[in-house]
Parts: structure tokens; sequence; C-alpha cells
């Protein structure tokens, strides 16, 4: 093993390649929970899906768009690592490891596609109950290909350097000139699907009867399991992001904590402010607003700051989702209202709350660093917000007057787990009188022969 090498720190990397996998498992339960019982298979299909999509691209060229030097201030060298070429070593043997600090590159290759499948499944909630499911599968593969992948590498792909110092891999922008500060994915992964969710949702066009029709989520306890989820895999996806298994992770570790559940309780504060009621899925939907907001800031704010990034964040998005009924655009699992404003949200508070003593050491404008790193953030989040939406909207076109997007309007009243997969998630056949009973065990005994 290379002397740098550290076991540690591959096994808390790769156990935290594993929680962030086990995020996209979580946001199908979120996601299915809260759509109608006859879409809750093609949700899950839908967000899973990405699984598939993105490691086949991944593994093929998407990690060496997103992280192979740096071409033309925009994506990475696509042949230097396709098919992962040089990047495997054996333990034991004398072969030269390719290294990532001290884990093998092969470890960060892991860690850094389950973000990108996730980024992929989050954008399937703003288009519940009426894209199809073909075209979700070739947009999934353009826009991880078109829009993921290169804003990956301006945020995540950090400059490498040599023993002298001297530069050895050119890096991203956002990372490396900009100096915007997303320690875990608030631009690339949270901006970034949200504003594509919304553009989608509004070339897809509303869901029949929205808003006027009562469109309830059908299974509340499916919401509260994915919301778990989501939390539990989403300290892999913010602590594992420092790669180490120090003191930076330690540190990520409680202020993701303490800002989630700030979130749900501001999130629960406003619900009855201004319902009357702090419902189980506001209460769902405050913890991911929560970890959404505090995913770029975790290491540059103190437990104080995770604080009021998590109120905030929860207040904020509790409000959000409400836009949708007064601008008009159907987003069906307030995916731009958590997402995109949550990002928003986290990546601009970091410009005023960074602290000096957080891991990343910079100050933000309440501790005397003045306007430097809010102007850097605002920008960052900008440009991928603008990119995002606009390469979102030529590939929602492109598919739209090409093969289509949305279901027909009959298949769309049947449910798309019926059209579109042939299946239903519950089976309702048998429930009732025994006659009934009867005659479903007799039907299927006349098929049998």
């Amino acid at each position: 093993m290379p002397p740098n090498f550290s076991a540690g720190d591959t096994a808390w990397l790769l156990v935290s390649a594993a929680l962030v996998m086990l995020m996209t498992p979580g946001v199908a339960f979120f996601y299915g929970g809260m759509v109608r019982s006859k879409n809750v298979l093609n949700m899950l299909m839908m967000t899973m899906s990405a699984l598939g999509v993105v490691t086949i691209l991944w593994s093929v060229y998407g990690f060496s768009e997103s992280f192979g030097d740096d071409t033309g201030h925009f994506i990475g060298k696509i042949t230097q690592y396709i098919g992962l070429k040089g990047l495997i070593g054996k333990d034991g043997d004398g072969t030269a490891i390719p290294m990532s600090g001290s884990t093998p590159q092969m470890a960060f290759v892991a860690f850094q596609l389950m973000f990108a499948i996730i980024t992929v499944a989050l954008i399937a909630g703003a288009v519940a109950d009426r894209l199809r499911f073909g075209p979700w599968l070739l947009f999934s593969a353009l826009w991880a290909t078109l829009v993921y992948f290169p804003v990956a590498h301006w945020v995540f792909d950090f400059d490498g350097k040599d023993a002298k110092g001297d530069i050895v891999h050119h890096g991203g922008w956002i990372a490396n000139q900009l100096k915007a500060i997303d320690f875990a994915g608030g631009t690339a992964v949270h901006i970034n699907s949200g504003v594509a969710g919304l553009v989608l949702a509004v070339v897809l066009g509303k869901r029949k009867g929205w808003p006027g029709t009562a469109m309830r989520p059908h299974n509340l306890p499916f919401v509260m399991l994915g919301a778990g989820l989501l939390w539990f895999g989403w300290y892999g996806f913010n602590a594992g992001s420092a790669l180490t298994a120090g003191a930076t992770a330690s540190t990520v570790f409680v202020t993701t904590t303490v800002a989630t559940a700030a979130a749900m309780l501001s999130w629960l504060l406003v619900e009855k402010l201004r319902d009357g009621h702090a419902t189980s899925l506001g209460a769902a939907s405050g913890v991911v607003a929560g970890l959404v907001a505090i995913t770029p800031s975790c290491s540059s704010v103190n437990v104080l700051g995770a604080l009021a990034i998590g109120a905030a964040g929860g207040a904020i998005c509790a409000v959000a989702i409400g836009l949708k009924y007064k601008l008009g655009y159907d987003d069906a699992l307030d995916v731009v209202g958590v997402h995109m404003v949550g990002g928003i949200t986290g990546t601009l508070l970091v410009g005023l709350l960074a602290a000096p003593e957080a891991p990343a050491g910079v100050k933000g404008l309440f501790y005397g660093g003045g306007f430097d790193q809010l102007w850097r953030q605002a920008v960052g989040a900008g440009a991928v917000l603008l990119y995002s939406a606009v390469v979102t909207a030529i590939i929602a076109l492109a598919i739209k007057y090409t093969i289509g997007l949305r279901a027909e309007p009959e298949a769309e009243a049947r449910g798309l787990d019926e059209s579109q997969h042939a299946e239903s998630a519950y089976d309702f056949s048998a429930v009732g009188s025994g006659s009934a009973e009867r005659r479903a065990f007799a039907e299927a005994g006349l098929r049998s022969e």
C-alpha cells in the first residue's frame, strides 16, 4: 500500500458511499408515499431507475467528465478515465494503486457515483403522476450527461497538487477560481435538481384536475420512513464528504443533526400558525428541508450557525411550497420548494454565517468577513441555476417534440402503475365480502386450467 494509505479513511468513505446509496430508496419511499395509490409503483420505479441509468454512464464516461482534467473551464477530459481505465489496483502485489488523498481512487469513484444517482432521482418528484417511463429514462441519461456531470466538475473537482505544491490536476471553476463553498452539494445536487424539476414540470404541464382536485398522499407512513432513511443516509452525504474519518467529519455530523432538528420544528411551527395543525407530512418535509439547507454549509458554520440555518431553511421552505399555487406551476411533490429554495438558502447563508473556527476556516459577514464570501456564494448558486434551467429546457423540449413526454389522458386517469408497468401496488380484488373472495379464487382456478 502507498505510505499515505489509511484503512480508516477508506472504510469511512466506502460506508459513506453505501449510506448515500440508501438515500435513493429513501427518496423512493418519501415520494412514493406522497402520490396517489395508482401511481406509487411508477414513482418508485422513476427514482430507483436512476441507480441503473446513472451507474452505467458514470462507469463509462461520467466520472471522467466530472473529475478528469479541466477542459475549457467546462467539463473534465472525457477520455482520461473512460471505462474507469487506470483506476483499478490490487492489494499486496506491488502494483501502484491510484490514490485520492488517503484512500484508493475507486473508493472516491463509488462515493461520487451515489451523488450523481440521487440528484437525478430527486427530479422525479416534480413531475409525478403524468410522465411516461420511457421518456423519463431518456431524460435521465441526457440530463446526467449534459447537466449533472459538468456541474459536478465545476463544484466538486478540486485542483490536485504534488509534494512541491505544483498543480498536477486542474479542476472546476466554482471550486478553484470562484472558491464558493459547497461542501456536499447545495448547488450541484439540490439547486441543480430543483430548478430542473421546475423546468420539466412547466414543459410537461399540470396534472389533470390540479389544483382544484385534492391529490392527497396515499401512505404517510411511507413518507415518514423515507424521511428517516434520508436523515440516516445524509450522514454519509455530508460527513462522508470530509473524505477522511477525522475532526471535519465529526463536526459536520453534529451540524447536520442540529440543523435538521431545528428545521423540523420550524416547519411544524409555520404549519401550526398557518393551518392550525402540525402534521406528519410537515415533520417529514421539515427534516428534508433542513438536510438540504445544511448540505452546502455544514463544514463552514458552528453549532449556532447550524441552528440558524436549519430554522431558516425549515420556515422558508414551508412558505415556499405555496408558491406553486400563486405562480401556477405544478411541482407535484414540492421539489422546487424544498430542494431549489432550500439549496439556495443554505448556499447563501454561508456568506453570512461562516465561522472561522469551523473546518472551512472562512469568515462570513456576521464574523467580520464582509461581503466577500457572500458574492462568491451568490455567483456559484446563480450560475448553476441558470445553466441547469437552460439545458434542462432544451432536453425536455427536444424529447417532448420527438417521442413525447406525457402519458395519454386515459392512461393518466387509470394511473401510471397500470398504464406504464402493468402492475398494481395494492391488490384490492379480494377485499370485501366472502363471495367476492370466492369469485376471485374461482377465476384464478379457471385461468390455471
